[in-house]
């Protein structure tokens, strides 16, 4: 299980939104990313993999790919799965939700490290199960 940690980007978003009625938009598509690196709570630090097929996975926002909030927690309802690596990719270290799909693009809102972090070699498929990720404005 991982349980996803929301950046202080994405934390004053939602608080200037909620306490002062700044306009909010959440995005109509998450992108899923990975890093061989740590990730900061700025959303900072992060070190996506190059090449080899690596590519930010597109998840569109909706109660299709997303549970219902219940006891403050969302989690993901659909299996999110990377395409296959072409060449090694490293060790993943941490996984995040971005609102782009550019790759070193966007910013990134939740994140968390890899309780088992994954080698990738060539022709490996990452994949998080349904209910593996948590989501928890905490």
């Amino acid at each position: 299980m991982i349980s996803l940690a929301i950046t202080t980007y994405q934390a004053n978003k939602l608080n200037d939104f909620l306490f002062g009625g700044t306009s909010f938009t959440p995005s109509g598509t998450y992108y899923l990313g990975l890093s061989t690196t740590a990730i900061n709570a700025n959303g900072g630090g992060a070190t996506e993999p190059a090449g080899g097929g690596y590519a930010r996975v597109a998840v569109t926002n909706n109660k299709t790919n997303f549970t219902t909030s219940s006891g403050g927690i969302v989690q993901n309802n659909t299996q999110f799965e990377f395409p296959e690596s072409t060449t090694a990719w490293g060790t993943i270290t941490h996984v995040f939700i971005a609102d782009s799909g550019a790759i070193g693009g966007g910013n990134i809102l939740y994140y968390d490290a890899l309780t088992n972090p994954r080698t990738v070699q060539t022709a490996t498929i990452l994949l998080f199960a349904i209910n593996s990720m948590k989501i928890q404005l905490v």
